[in-house]
């Protein structure tokens, strides 16, 4: 486990070396973030703040990773997802900068794009070999084999993981705290199943693959969070939403947890519902939920600080993972045996 300790550490500290030049050629080639005119009105100030900061975390953890990597279908796999789901975020972020308004790719080309990485992903579950089409769900301990549903399922899991951290993207630090306390789950359940994958020297390759490129993913969002947190200097984008969406629904298909993606995944689970409840209600009846929408935004048009809406965001997706991860560690670990 020691190369997971050396490629976060290393992708951690190179983001927060490189990072400050990273912003000055972000703000010399003027790509700015694009605010919204129905935000919050405090956004306004934010109005051309470099964005595309999901670059700076791709670029600082995949170099390590590839380093480092053992290089199993398992970790290529992942790596491929979160760079697939990046390009769709950069495509999107690209034509906001270019068109210079808050609306960038259309949505049936994100779409078409999350299709395209299920398949790919699909292919490596099932033919491959390295998974099934069976899902578990822990507490009434049942595995159910979805067979062709698996694929309907899988889109499920990346287009609703990946679109719920673009929505908790919102407000200065937030998306990428609840990704790093995400990631850290992840990181625990993977070294856990290595660790009890066999004796030493007979370990499975697969789970210690997945474990460095969590950590190496972890590195470069802690990294990016020294430059992102209130008052922001940078944004992710959608670009860094989008992959660390996808990287985290590719981490619960790796490790055959996507039913604790309810948990793990909480907050964009509740801030992708707090979207669907408010568009559905103001259809049927003409009347709002919430004050607006993401929730996050809710909370500021009751004037809280976007720091103490942060702060208690993370809070209660620490909790909400904790209670993944119990019940990964009650249910699962016996499969691991």
């Amino acid at each position: 486990m020691v190369r997971v300790l050396i490629v976060g550490l290393v992708a951690m500290v190179v983001a927060i070396a490189i990072g400050p030049t990273f912003i000055a050629w972000l703000r010399r080639t003027g790509i700015g973030q694009q605010i919204r005119e129905e935000g919050p009105s405090r956004h306004i100030v934010k109005q051309g703040t470099p964005t595309m900061g999901g670059l700076l975390i791709l670029a600082t953890a995949a170099v390590p990773f590839l380093a480092l990597s053992v290089f199993t279908w398992p970790g290529l796999t992942l790596l491929a997802m979160t760079l697939g789901c990046a390009a769709i975020g950069f495509a999107d972020d690209y034509l906001k900068v270019r068109k210079r308004r808050s609306l960038g790719l259309a949505g049936r080309w994100k779409m078409l794009g999350l299709i395209l990485i299920t398949i790919g992903v699909g292919w490596v579950v099932t033919q491959v070999g390295y998974l099934d089409t069976e899902i578990y769900f822990p507490v009434i301990d049942v595995n159910i084999d979805l067979h062709w549903l698996y694929f309907p399922f899988l889109f499920l899991v990346i287009a609703g993981t990946s679109n719920g951290v673009n929505l908790t993207d919102g407000l200065d630090g937030l998306a990428a705290g609840t990704c790093a306390i995400s990631l850290l789950t992840f990181l625990a359940i993977a070294a856990i199943s290595w660790l009890r994958s066999g004796p030493v020297g007979e370990r499975s390759d697969t789970f210690l693959d997945v474990a460095i490129f969590t950590a190496a993913l972890i590195g470069g969002v802690i990294g990016f969070l020294w430059f992102n947190a209130f008052p922001a200097e940078i944004f992710m984008g959608d670009t860094g939403s989008m992959a660390l969406g996808g990287a985290i629904a590719g981490l619960a298909v790796m490790t055959q947890t996507e039913v604790l993606l309810v948990f793990i995944g909480g907050i964009y689970l509740i801030e992708a519902l707090s979207v669907i409840i408010q568009v559905a209600s103001f259809k049927r009846t003409g009347k709002r939920v919430f004050l607006m929408a993401p929730i996050h935004h809710h909370f500021e048009m009751k004037a809280w600080s976007e720091t103490k809406i942060m702060v208690r965001f993370w809070i209660v997706g620490a909790i909400l993972c904790t209670i993944g991860f119990v019940l990964y560690y009650r249910y699962y670990l016996r499969f691991r045996l």
